[in-house]
């Protein structure tokens, strides 16, 4: 047989056009007919032909029944897993019209595994010098991208893995700080929880059964201790009574006289030193030298930063640099607080 001769499909029986024949182990497949298989499925050159035949008679049945999916929950962007928790099952796929693209519909039990990756890409940003060379920033400076990747392992006799990415390409979180890497781990964990539940139930069960426990030896343990709990109790409530009173007075001292004269301190620049107690007016101690230490941020109503790609903070909020010394990202309005 010559290798420009007419080859006919061993499935359908059409004639195979140029370039358009799939090889079997056994035979020949056309393009229309492999159109049909299960996009997950990877092992056509190594099926026999009566193989692919079983594949489409399940492939013919399976877009029958997609007919009765009601998914009730979605998680994803581009390739999206549309769950059915009514019927415990679901299907993967990035068509809208997904009735007819005939994605495959999987039981919830046939999953083995629900892995997440978050693959990080960094990239250094350069600068151009006076002769036109590309030279690293010091520090230097990257830019950074997060993927969020998905690995569901089934057992199924045509396909064994499902590989796609949760998050959408050329809208990748820049950031492990943004809403939108949150985002997306809310969805990886409510994908693993809605795919995985007999793992989440046995975690829940296990930590069930280990409070239980804890809770019966800590119940045995208690009447004898409650018993010498009471026995000491009542002089020990009589001794705090005893002392509650005296701390409650020295506490409305401290209420009435101690936190006003604290404020008045503060409102005429006076602070109390760290080191040996003393109150100055200077930016020194007048007893031991120590630099007067710089206002909290957060109670003195001063904006704060915090860099958006790697999350370091500045010791000084009032000398902001303007490039992050970890990472090199520009300080600007994303990194104020």
């Amino acid at each position: 047989m010559g290798l420009f001769d007419k080859k006919f499909c061993d499935v359908c029986g059409e004639k195979i056009g140029l370039l358009g024949n799939r090889k079997l182990e056994d035979g020949n497949l056309c393009k229309d007919c492999a159109k049909k298989l299960s996009p997950f499925f990877s092992e056509r050159r190594a099926s026999t032909v009566e193989e692919i035949k079983q594949q489409l008679a399940y492939r013919e049945e399976n877009k029958r029944q997609l007919a009765f999916l009601n998914p009730n929950r979605i998680i994803g962007t581009d390739k999206k897993v549309y769950i059915d928790d009514s019927s415990r099952k679901f299907i993967v796929t990035s068509s809208s019209n997904w009735r007819e693209s005939n994605p495959d519909i999987i039981e919830i039990s046939q999953v083995t595994g629900c892995n997440i990756d978050v693959k990080e890409d960094k990239d250094e940003i350069k600068q151009t010098d006076s002769q036109g060379n590309k030279i690293s920033y010091n520090p230097p400076r990257y830019k950074y991208e997060y993927e969020f990747n998905v690995e569901i392992t089934v057992n199924s006799p045509w396909f064994s893995v499902i590989r796609f990415e949760l998050s959408k390409y050329g809208q990748r979180p820049d950031s492990r700080y943004t809403d939108l890497y949150r985002e997306y781990e809310r969805q990886a964990d409510e994908l693993k929880r809605a795919l995985m539940p007999n793992l989440y139930s046995v975690q829940f069960t296990q930590q069930f059964q280990q409070n239980a426990q804890y809770q019966g030896q800590q119940n045995f343990n208690q009447l004898p201790y409650v018993q010498q709990q009471n026995f000491n109790q009542q002089p020990y409530q009589g001794q705090q009574n005893l002392n509650r009173q005296p701390y409650q007075q020295q506490q409305n001292f401290n209420q009435q006289y101690q936190q006003p004269a604290q404020q008045a301190a503060q409102a005429v620049g006076m602070w109390v030193c760290s080191n040996c107690g003393t109150q100055n007016t200077g930016k020194f101690c007048q007893n031991c030298g120590s630099v007067q230490p710089q206002a909290n941020a957060y109670s003195s109503g001063a904006r704060t930063y915090r860099c958006d790609k790697c999350g370091w903070t500045p010791d000084d909020n009032t000398n902001i640099p303007k490039f992050c010394p970890q990472c090199g990202d520009v300080f600007d309005f994303n990194d104020m607080n």
